[in-house]
């Protein structure tokens, strides 16, 4: 089969689509035909030498796909079943090995194609707003990066649950963007002071809860902008790694600090949490309320033109990488 395969850490010239053999199934694994497999920003990372697989997935980029199954391996599912997966890797390639758990049927109301965009973006935000976060209806949440694919996925969800969504951007364009979708309040970060303008539109209340994919840079803030009880989810490192906090502030606010990371998570609670967005977010995709923000596609052979896009900053929403039979 075909895989994309990085020859060694840098630049998006370093990914290299190579003939591999096709992956052996392992006890409760399905085997997918891929249709498709997003590119996210953990495969960006993976590419530069920061963020490797965790023991025993595979050394192949891309952490979720659509597809069809090819060999059940007696699992629930039949042959030929349209399906979504949430990989630890191996996503880029024409067939890939994953834990049956870890995988939905693909849900009506999106093609085939498009839905590759959904398993990663949905599992995350589904699994860090509402069973990390508890952010429920009535609350806001401020939501940086809110042009990615995270991001587009968390203003959704959380219109769909009834939260209010305040979002940061670094251009008017994708602010416009994140608007189509919902969002309430926009803040042009690079222009605009967040924590002020989270002032002003909660009347100096503060948000409840903060989705956060900058890290170290945003620290500080986050907590300024921060409601009292309010709870802020770290899921990304854009800004660094390592940063002071003010404890007394953060005391003072009675307000909490998480830090998650979903790849590395054991693949029980990975099915867990597909299993929580199969009932609660495939509804919303049947239905239209949340949908998946496609920005653009590349055949897999031109994965390293795929990820300069995605280095340019220039895009919004989802890029996606296709396979021949799609």
């Amino acid at each position: 089969m075909l895989a994309v395969v990085l020859s060694s850490s840098g630049g998006p010239e370093v990914l290299r689509p190579t003939d591999v053999p096709v992956p052996v199934l392992k006890e409760g694994e399905v085997l997918i035909d891929v249709v498709a497999a997003g590119l996210n920003r953990a495969d960006v990372q993976q590419r530069l030498g920061v963020y490797p697989p965790p023991p025993g997935a595979s050394e192949y980029p891309g952490l979720e796909v659509s597809g069809r199954i090819a060999d059940s391996n007696g699992s629930r599912f039949a042959t030929g079943t349209a399906v979504v997966a949430l990989l630890a890797g191996g996503g880029y390639a024409e067939q890939v090995a994953v834990p049956a758990g870890q995988v939905l049927e693909a849900p009506t109301g999106v093609d085939l194609l498009e839905a590759a965009a959904l398993p990663e973006t949905a599992a995350t935000v589904y699994s860090n707003l509402f069973l990390s976060a508890d952010l429920e209806a009535g609350e806001t949440v401020l939501i940086h990066g809110a042009s990615g694919g995270i991001g587009t996925m968390a203003i959704q969800l959380a219109l769909a649950f009834g939260a209010v969504p305040l979002v940061t951007a670094g251009s008017d364009e994708k602010l416009r963007f994140a608007e189509s979708l919902g969002a309430r309040t926009l803040i042009n970060y690079r222009e605009q002071d967040f924590v002020e303008e989270v002032r002003r539109a909660t009347d100096g209340a503060g948000v409840d809860v903060i989705l956060d994919v900058v890290g170290a840079k945003y620290l500080g803030r986050n907590v300024d902008a921060l409601a009292v009880n309010g709870r802020l989810v770290v899921i990304g490192l854009q800004g660094g790694a390592k940063a002071e906090l003010n404890l007394g502030a953060l005391m003072a606010k009675r307000a909490s600090v998480t830090g998650t990371t979903l790849r590395s998570r054991p693949s029980a609670e990975k099915a867990a949490i597909m299993a929580a967005v199969g009932r609660e977010v495939w509804p919303l995709v049947a239905t239209g309320r949340v949908r998946t923000a496609v920005n653009r596609t590349f055949p897999l052979r031109e994965a390293s033109a795929a990820h300069a896009y995605f280095d340019s900053g220039e895009h919004t929403g989802k890029i996606l990488l296709t396979m021949d039979r799609a």
